[in-house]
């Protein structure tokens, strides 16, 4: 048996690549072969990745959907990377984490190491607000 997912009214996915969004009524949905699958909760739109941190998880969604110019992906990815690091070196570890993933081809991990990285990138960026 594949993958059961249910789907909310207007609940938006990407399957292999392509944004498909349900229509008005519950839905349930059986993927039988092996596809990337990201649920609406987990998509981050361009306009959405307005931070550095957001920058890279966006990066590794687009590794994971495929169906576009991979070298551009990486490239843009380790350019991020390089910002990052210099701006705030204590992400090294989450960042490795992401890095070494990504270099295994295991792009889903990836995304969820990078959304600890958002997370992080959230709690610092609060951190200074509060001290200032």
């Amino acid at each position: 048996m594949g993958l059961k997912i249910e789907l909310k009214p207007h609940e938006r996915f990407i399957l292999g690549g392509a944004v498909v969004r349900n229509g008005s009524s519950r839905t349930e949905l059986i993927i039988e072969n092996n596809v990337p699958l990201l649920r609406g909760k987990n998509i981050l739109s361009v306009e959405e990745a307005d931070t550095p941190c957001k920058r890279i998880f966006f990066s590794v969604q687009l590794m994971y959907v495929g169906g576009g110019d991979m070298k551009s992906y990486h490239r843009t990815y380790w350019e991020i990377v390089n910002e990052v690091l210099k701006a705030a070196p204590s992400t090294v570890g989450l960042i490795d984490t992401i890095s070494e993933h990504i270099l295994e081809g295991q792009y889903y991990q990836a995304l969820k190491a990078a959304r600890e990285l958002i997370d992080y990138e959230e709690r610092l960026v609060n951190h200074v607000r509060e001290s200032s």
